[in-house]
């Protein structure tokens, strides 16, 4: 009898199950190559479907009833102490489980429950496959090692997983698996060059451009040297991006490394340097990765598609909550990508916005693959967070700019001022004088009130997250055309105006925040530089009745800690503060940097081999606050777009484009509006607004919020 895996939907075509656990585990090796694991690899490949020699799957390929295949392989290595390789197979298509008690009886859901479930016969796999052995695992050890095993488990899940999803894909589709083409590392480094070329003949440092090409070629200097960790700390304005960009690339040479990731909190800094990296490198070249993705057509559709699935890409643009997340994930989809981040060059712009309740398990995981998986991480950012203590003793963060001081003398492009405590009215009277202001301010509520007291005055905008995304681009335009002009023109925001956002305002008001996030809005102040910094003010400032109270504590200690350190420093965009305020900020977090003690929880895993995999992957999420997503359907596409919706279309794309129509609230506003008959509900988890007088040009969706738009993360 000849034992098949799969039969094709013709139904027709047969594979051998022999000719599947041979093909996965070829596959499985290879991916496991990266972290010099083949053998690993090979094995949990070659055992992963041994489930499937019982009588009762081969029934259900001919339409039986559904029947497990997959304890099968990890029954038999867990007998030989394999417990690595146990939770891998066990998971391959269910997801990795917790490791559970010996209590644990056959069906409860972790891995010791499924080791003492009661299984159809499969023993005839023996005439076919032997069980390899394996040799222990090259892993340096961090910490206590349990982190570190467990880790090692995820990634060799990650090879299993997308081995076998490639070996079905290639049998269910004839052979040929649809991927794109990719240009080597050389080439694209050759292209860069030719970009930086005019850059690098500029030598005088007495300029923009001689600045930045001072910082490119550390840069450059620095891609060639060895593997590790390292920082990239450049002021606002130094060319970080093109400058980090060209550091990737000459490592990625150096060191043979496949590809270069860029992981970045906001969305719309993600969307600017996407676009930047496929003008030099090829459009086919960069993934970009974020939910708010969409593609013109269908087949540009299915091949990105497909390579976001398992980042099998020279250049990946992604987000934080993206990449931590799936670093900490159990399911198979989300897990698949992470044997490609071995052996890449990790880019974290805007690094003081790692995630604080979650700061040292994202540490540890960045720790791991620089020094387990040939990987090369760039903490980049103008305000660089104190992390140092946070990182095992193994690791040695090195500076690639070493002339910091000087550069952030010559980028200084506005004078920061601390004013005292201003009343409501005070501030507008400063606001109607100004030509050019903007005032960024900690609450939606603030920001209204401001607004509709300064809206009858030329060309006064207002900007919130409680805008779709489209109509925010048309408002930005129109205040960047003003401004370019040299027009009046005053906007009035939240903090969703400091990253990834190009103003260039004679003068900025910010109410006193983080200094991280004070540092970000003084950077929408003379950005061109085209004015002496003297003459360019940002004020930073205090309500003399502070709404503070109704922040969340997340956003008030930033607050406190910045006052604290007002106090001390004349200038807190120094360097010497912005070391202080985060030294502050992460002492007064104490146990709060891994609020769901995740590290501990895998450390003690270590001896009883028993990890939280499935539990952390439920609790370890980057945006705690739970949001509906509303559908605005003021313009002819949305109209369209909510009625495909309403008749039960359902498609990646139509998603992504529905995106651009969608805001998203909290549930208790959710509720007061639901509960007044306002909203809709619509397949696929969107609300579509029935009363659109509640969405106004000015102001965007109208309903009593509290909260600052800080917390949205992209």
């Amino acid at each position: 009898m000849i034992y098949l895996a799969h039969i094709g939907k013709d139904g027709k075509e047969e594979q051998s199950l022999l000719e599947h656990l041979r093909g996965t585990a070829d596959l499985a090796g290879e991916f496991a190559c990266a972290f010099d694991c083949e053998s690993w690899g090979y094995g949990c490949g070659l055992m992963h479907d041994i489930g499937k020699y019982s009588d009762s799957f081969q029934r259900r390929l001919r339409g039986g009833p559904m029947t497990d295949h997959a304890t099968a392989g990890a029954k038999e290595l867990y007998k030989k102490r394999n417990y690595i390789g146990a939770y891998c197979v066990s998971g391959h298509h269910s997801g990795l489980l917790d490791g559970g008690t010996e209590a644990d009886i056959g069906g409860t859901a972790t891995l010791r429950g499924r080791m003492h479930k009661k299984l159809e016969d499969y023993q005839v796999f023996q005439k076919e496959v032997s069980c390899p052995n394996f040799s222990p695992p090259p892993l340096r050890q961090l910490g206590k090692g349990g982190f570190s095993l467990s880790f090692f488990i995820r990634m060799l899940f990650s090879c299993l997983v997308d081995a076998d999803y490639l070996e079905t894909e290639a049998f269910m589709n004839e052979g040929r698996i649809q991927r794109s083409r990719f240009d080597p590392m050389e080439v694209l480094l050759e292209r860069l060059f030719r970009h930086v070329e005019p850059w690098l003949a500029n030598e005088d440092r007495n300029t923009v451009n001689g600045r930045r090409t001072a910082i490119l070629k550390a840069c450059l200097e620095a891609g060639e040297k060895e593997q590790g960790l390292y920082q990239l700390t450049v002021p606002t304005g130094g060319g970080k991006t093109i400058a980090s960009l060209a550091f990737g690339l000459l490592q990625a040479k150096v060191h043979q490394l496949r590809r270069i990731i860029y992981i970045i909190p906001y969305t719309s800094i993600i969307e600017q340097n996407a676009q930047v990296f496929r003008d030099i490198l090829g459009e086919e070249n960069v993934l970009e990765d974020h939910c708010n993705v969409f593609y013109e057509d269908t087949e540009e559709l299915n091949l990105f598609q497909l390579a976001a699935e398992n980042w099998d890409c020279p250049v990946v643009v992604t987000t934080n909550v993206q990449f931590f997340e799936s670093l900490f994930a159990c399911k198979t989809s989300k897990c698949r990508k992470l044997h490609n981040i071995a052996k890449s060059v990790l880019i974290f712009d805007e690094a003081q916005m790692l995630p604080t309740p979650y700061l040292k398990p994202c540490i540890q995981a960045i720790s791991e693959l620089v020094y387990n998986y040939h990987c090369t991480a760039v903490l980049c950012t103008a305000t660089q967070p104190h992390l140092t203590p946070f990182f095992p003793v193994q690791m040695d963060i090195k500076e690639i700019c070493l002339d910091r001081e000087e550069q952030y003398a010559f980028f200084k492009r506005t004078s920061l001022v601390q004013d005292k405590s201003v009343s409501e009215e005070q501030l507008l009277e400063r606001l109607r004088a100004e030509r050019q202001v903007l005032c960024i301010l900690n609450t939606r509520k603030s920001a209204q009130r401001i607004y509709e007291a300064l809206k009858e005055e030329e060309n006064t905008f207002h900007l919130s997250t409680l805008m779709y995304p489209k109509h925010r681009k048309e408002v930005l335009k129109t205040i960047r055309e003003h401004l370019k002009k040299g027009d009046t023109c005053r906007l009035i925001a939240t903090s969703l105006v400091e990253a990834g956002v190009d103003f260039d305002f004679l003068t900025v008001y910010r109410e006193l925040a983080g200094i991280d996030s004070v540092i970000q809005a003084a950077g929408r102040c003379n950005r061109e530089g085209k004015r002496p910094a003297g003459d360019c003010l940002t004020h930073i400032f205090t309500f003399v009745k502070s709404e503070e109270i109704h922040l969340p504590r997340s956003l008030k200690l930033p607050i406190q800690v910045a006052a604290q350190v007002a106090e001390c420093y004349e200038d807190v965009s120094s360097l010497e503060a912005i070391d202080e305020y985060f030294k502050r900020l992460y002492t007064l977090k104490g146990e709060g940097l891994d609020s769901k003690k995740i590290i501990e929880r895998f450390e003690d895993g270590r001896r009883s081999q028993s990890f939280p995999f499935a539990s952390v992957a439920r609790e370890f999420k980057l945006i705690e606050a739970a949001t509906k997503t509303i559908l605005i359907q003021k313009e002819p596409e949305a109209e369209a777009i909510a009625a495909r919706i309403r008749w039960g279309e359902c498609s990646r794309k139509l998603v992504r484009d529905a995106g651009q129509y969608c805001i998203n609230i909290y549930e208790t506003d959710f509720e007061k509006m639901n509960g007044a008959g306002e909203l809709e509900a619509l397949p696929m988890n969107f609300y579509l607004l029935r009363n659109r007088d509640l969405y106004t040009e000015e102001r965007g969706l109208e309903i009593r919020a509290e909260r600052g738009d800080a917390i949205f993360l992209g």
